[in-house]
């Protein structure tokens, strides 16, 4: 359906106790046909044998077509949670859901753990679906502005009157509460790009709260999470983090109220074997002196303050939002509506804090200090792991091999032929509702924007039903910011905003950005020109937001850092490791080759933090800045003021610095058509040259991940537009069945980004050298024009979805302010998408 509709967002989701079928769109007709095919996918799925073997897990040759070739398992899911359970994070969140709630459904694994895979049969599925895939255990959730009854109506047609009602018993009882706490322990793979080998423990104490149906108390424990582990406010991370003992919080600290009776974790990752007893009294202390002391009203008002905002930030995607808010609750009977009445909550979390001064304290009494059913999980990592993994697979395989008959081999090989012969054809999908190219509207709605300046520096203003809220971005160039200094513009922006400003230390700072603004982040920009693939500019962008009734407060936050930032205190050289350590914590996927991480070994960082100064001279300057602001009409002129007064308070920072590499800056006005001063300064390489290259990088993983990238054309090219197309084709028509459906991959396919890079690409893909003879495969079904009127009609429809993406009032006008990207510059990439022919694929597949 992807290729047969405007959706805005289509998948299923595997909690641990109900699965999940969202889909969105814009189009009312898309949403009727989308919704058919919701209901019969979910009600009345074929389930065949082959659909079984090729999605879930089969026996099959290693080459099908060869009987003497060796058995495997092979399927799409059994290669996906492998690839799950090859990431530690995720293994340790597993463990620990099946460990703390050990008597029901959440003792095992919802997506299906590797090796248990292979015990599913298809009829043991059919069953399973026959039972639970009933409308009586089932919930319906729709969102937006068409006519609610037309959906009631479809879903009584085509699904509900189809069925007799049966009572399912599907209701998952309360766990058993322990009389004592306990202990576990579990393994995990080493990680090959940690920091230091010797710390990679995880130790984590898990605490059983109320049922999720009691909305209040679980509102509380939430908030109350909050208060105990976010920000450097907060007594868990003044106690577990600043003492530097490990690498970050464990991913899974917090409050999860995504099962029957929620539950709160805390504990550290990346610490070393020997500190375990340190970590557990640690604990068991703050827990104490929470008790004794409470919180200060400062952090409880902040905390409000982000529900505040929260509630009138409009993201995109706020029904999908909702239905994912409200699911577990709901699922278990609880009343979703009084889950959605945020302000009441709050009103009556205030009431409760005036009555009873302890409130919060009794509740940690009560739910940690007396708390019998706590678990603490340790994880440590084993060399032979993987080794073990494999050893246990070979062995599941074995039995398996071990019990066949001779019919048995034979219908091994006779099916791997039926499922290869299945795979190559094309499917009939004639019997899907389908929109058509004329349904998509020909011209794209025109979004306003005011061009002007304060104090010299060019801003834009952007006026947005943006529901009390105003939105700030600065983008700075650093083309004046030498060579040696680069590298440790990644490091300056993750701490900038971090350190402490003005009269504020650290500590006082998150506070106050917490109780004033939305957040404030910093981050490296890399911008490629519309017109030329070797120009570019480079920079870094702040962000912020706020109340309408903050907007001083914040602009003076932003004052406090260009003007009065502190480098050079002992706290803060402190705090700077701190976070260095922090944001080295990451998995081993993210590939990084010199970061935060490696700065945070050095013995001495003093020299690093005299960088991040001559960093900020070059950086927060206003002679290489422009600013956008989004808000409503009637707040533009105050918000515009802030901003006036913002640049006449940063004035001194001025300093025209010559650019590093004079004579390759280019300047490109945000908006040719409006003659405006706002303009970008793009760079090029003189010196580079594009080049083939081949890289690996080996990772401990047992499944890979493949790329192949090609350079075209940039964005205003004529040849764009039929790369855009080119690329959802071919992964609808070629790469999905090439990758997926014979190799076995979660995913994979090809897309064309706005640099003018063409990129295939594959993940948790067990087959990566046919992944690559897949990629060119695709180019050679391209060139041979092996694609129908309707192909390129379809792929056209998947393109619009995501060009007609709904954009959120805080980030309308964003495009031609980071890219200089025009509304008249969109308009004529549309009609390029709508001209683009048969011939056109022909020809960019052969260039």
């Amino acid at each position: 359906m992807l290729n047969r509709s405007l959706s805005t967002f289509m998948n299923a989701f595997t909690a641990s106790d109900y699965t999940m079928y969202p889909f969105s769109t814009q189009n009312a007709k898309d949403f009727q046909n989308l919704l058919s095919v919701y209901l019969d996918a979910v009600f009345f799925p074929c389930l065949r044998e082959l659909d079984f073997c090729q999605e879930g897990w089969r026996l099959e040759h290693e080459t099908p077509t060869d009987p003497s070739s060796r058995l495997m398992f092979k399927g799409v899911v059994f290669n996906e949670m492998k690839g799950v359970f090859s990431d530690n994070e995720s293994l340790y969140a597993q463990h620990l859901q099946n460990k703390l709630l050990p008597d029901h459904t959440y003792a095992v694994v919802s997506g299906g753990a590797p090796l248990d895979i292979p015990d599913l049969t298809w009829e043991q599925l059919k069953h399973f679906h026959a039972t639970h895939y009933h409308p009586s255990n089932a919930r319906f959730f729709t969102y937006g502005d068409l006519p609610l009854e037309q959906h009631l109506q479809q879903i009584e047609e085509e699904a509900l009157s189809k069925f007799e009602r049966t009572e399912p018993n599907t209701a998952v009882p309360p766990q058993a509460h322990w009389d004592k706490p306990r202990v576990d322990h579990v393994t995990c793979r080493p990680d090959a790009l940690a920091p230091d080998p010797m710390k990679q423990n995880t130790l984590c104490m898990s605490y059983l709260l109320g049922d999720i149906t009691d909305t209040f108390e679980a509102f509380t424990l939430s908030l109350l999470s909050s208060l105990m582990i976010s920000g450097p406010n907060s007594p868990f991370y003044k106690a577990l983090i600043e003492p530097e003992i490990g690498s970050d919080f464990s991913s899974s600290v917090g409050f999860d109220g995504s099962t029957r009776q929620a539950s709160f974790t805390i504990g550290l990752q990346g610490m070393a074997e020997d500190n375990t007893e340190t970590v557990k009294h640690i604990i068991a202390q703050t827990i104490d002196d929470i008790v004794a002391t409470g919180f200060e009203e400062e952090q409880i008002e902040a905390l409000l303050h982000k529900i505040e905002i929260q509630m009138k930030h409009q993201s995109t995607s706020f029904g999908l939002a909702l239905a994912s808010y409200i699911a577990s609750c709901w699922n278990h009977d609880g009343d979703p509506v009084q889950l959605l009445k945020i302000s009441e909550n709050v009103s009556r979390f205030r009431q409760c804090l005036k009555e009873n001064p302890r409130y919060l304290q009794d509740k940690v009494q009560h739910y940690f200090k007396d708390n019998t059913h706590r678990l603490t999980l340790t994880m440590s990592p084993d060399e032979r792991f993987l080794e073990k993994q494999a050893e246990a697979e070979e062995q599941k395989l074995q039995q398996k091999i071990q019990n066949l008959s001779d019919a048995d081999h034979k219908d091994i090989y006779e099916k791997g032929l039926q499922l290869l012969a299945v795979q190559s054809t094309t499917q009939d999908a004639s019997c899907l509702p389908a929109l058509k190219v004329s349904d998509i509207e020909p011209i794209i709605p025109y979004t306003p924007v005011q061009l002007g300046t304060a104090g010299g520096v060019p801003v834009q203003c952007c006026e947005q039903p943006t529901n009390g809220m105003v939105y700030f971005r600065a983008m700075c160039n650093l083309n004046s910011l030498p060579e040696d200094l680069k590298i440790y513009v990644p490091l300056f922006c993750s701490v900038i905003t971090k350190l402490g400003c003005g009269e504020l230390d650290y500590r006082q700072q998150a506070q106050r950005i917490e109780l004033k603004t939305g957040g404030m982040s910093v981050s490296p920009q890399i911008i490629p020109d519309t017109d030329q693939l070797d120009l570019y500019e480079q920079g870094i962008m702040l962000s912020s937001s706020c109340l309408e009734r903050n907007l001083p407060d914040m602009f003076q936050l932003w004052s406090d850092i260009f003007n009065r930032l502190v480098f050079f205190q002992e706290t803060e050289k402190e705090i700077f490791k701190s976070l260095c350590k922090s944001a080295s914590a990451r998995p081993a996927g993210d590939l990084q080759r010199d970061g935060p991480g490696e700065i945070a070994e050095l013995t001495d960082l003093t020299s690093v933090l005299r960088k991040l100064p001559r960093i900020k001279r070059h950086l927060l300057n206003p002679e290489n800045m422009r600013c956008a602001v989004n808000a409503t009409p009637q707040k533009m002129s105050d918000a515009a003021g802030e901003v006036e007064r913002f640049i006449a308070n940063i004035a001194a920072n001025r300093k025209e610095r010559k650019p590093v590499r004079p004579t390759i800056v280019e300047v490109r006005p945000l908006d040719p058509q409006a003659g405006s001063s706002v303009s970008r300064k793009l760079i090029s390489e003189p010196h580079f040259k594009p080049c083939q290259m081949k890289t690996y990088f080996q990772l401990p993983f047992n499944v890979n991940f493949v790329s192949e990238c090609v350079r075209t054309v940039p964005f205003s090219h004529a040849d764009y537009a039929s790369l855009c197309i080119l690329a959802r084709m071919m992964t609808a028509k070629f790469l999905h069945g090439e990758i997926r459906e014979k190799g076995g991959a979660y995913g994979g396919g090809a897309r064309m980004g706005g640099g003018g890079l063409f990129s295939f690409y594959s993940y948790r893909d067990p087959n990566s050298t046919q992944t690559l003879s897949a990629f060119r495969g695709g180019v050679e079904w391209a060139r041979a024009g092996k694609f129908t009127q309707q192909d390129i009609d379809e792929a056209k429809l998947s393109v619009f979805s995501a060009v007609d993406a709904p954009v959120a009032p805080s980030d309308k006008g964003l495009g031609r302010f980071l890219n200089g990207i025009t509304d008249e510059m969109k308009q004529r990439h549309r009609e390029r998408l709508f001209a683009v022919t048969n011939k056109n694929l022909t020809d960019v597949a052969g260039r």
